[in-house]
């Protein structure tokens, strides 16, 4: 599939301003977005499939203990000297390739009012554009690429788009499930109605939205109008209903039905996971780290 031009959706929303509470201690002073996925912050891996998507232009989200990040995709000079004169050309050239990965600005969120909130912090940037956000909790595996479809079929119906994802029915008061209707197109469905952390009994479907979004501008002017819903913060998901429910307000809305390789970065048991997920399949310390699973599993855990 070929990568829509960048001139159709050139702007990307990363919301990094959560307090990462799951994770402490280790959150107190280190933003969750930098926890390594072997030796990778998981930010990064989302900043890297946007560029792969064709947008280079990236505004995070932030807020006051989020410095590490704003460092992490800036130069460091000091450092890249000491790589130069050691003759390390390969972490030399991993170093300096991450501040080109694309423009990244930083918008402070001030306080936590939800993710809501911190899209309608991306007004002012993202102006009368479409354009993407994506959460740093869900890791997307590049071999599986998702944001792609989605602009296409922006592109294609107008709107918004979400990516939704089947989930078992015990989860999904997790997530935003979704009501839909089949659309004749294989893969996108037409969103009649969303349900913010529903009840296994209430919810419309076991179709979560997980974490993309391709928005129609028009989504600012409802947040600006949308109050305080679950755990008494502006929900995204309040504002996209709106959309669903009322075309004329900025809609329709589809979601693109995801079934690949998706990492949750959000949750410990998750994290660890994936980090051993990705780990096992790189060629540098994958046949290494797979034949020691192997021996612990066998050894270690044997009953």
């Amino acid at each position: 599939m070929d990568t829509p031009s960048p001139a159709s959706i050139s702007k990307a929303v990363i919301p990094a301003a959560g307090l990462g509470t799951r994770f402490l201690p280790v959150t107190k002073a280190t933003p969750k977005e930098m926890l390594p996925i072997v030796d990778k912050p998981a930010i990064q891996y989302v900043v890297e499939e946007v560029v792969a998507a064709g947008m280079h232009d990236v505004l995070m989200i932030t807020g006051r203990n989020k410095r590490p990040v704003e460092d992490h995709f800036d130069r460091n000079y000091e450092l890249e000297e000491a790589l130069r004169t050691k003759g390390d050309r390969e972490r030399l050239e991993a170093v300096r390739s991450i501040a080109g990965l694309a423009r990244v600005h930083y918008v402070r969120q001030g306080e936590p009012r939800g993710l809501g909130h911190a899209v309608l912090c991306a007004e002012e940037h993202v102006g009368g554009q479409r354009f993407a956000v994506l959460l740093g909790d869900d890791l997307i595996d590049p071999r599986d690429p998702l944001l792609v479809p989605m602009i296409e079929a922006q592109q294609q119906l107008g709107g918004s788009v979400v990516a939704l994802m089947e989930v078992d029915p015990s989860q999904v008061s997790l997530y935003g499930c979704a009501a839909v209707k089949p659309t004749g197109q294989d893969g996108v469905v037409a969103v009649v109605d969303l349900v913010e952390k529903p009840a296994p009994q209430n919810a419309p479907s076991n179709l979560a939205i997980i974490g993309r979004y391709v928005l129609d501008p028009a989504v600012f002017e409802i947040l600006h109008h949308t109050p305080p819903g679950r755990g008494g913060e502006i929900q995204l998901t309040d504002a996209i209903r709106e959309m669903a429910t009322h075309e004329s307000v900025g809609g329709p809305v589809h979601g693109v039905l995801f079934s690949g390789r998706r990492y949750d970065t959000g949750d410990r048991s998750d994290y660890l996971k994936a980090s051993i997920r990705l780990a096992s399949e790189r060629e540098d310390i994958g046949p290494d780290l797979r034949g020691w699973l192997r021996s612990f599993v066998a050894n270690e855990l044997a009953p």
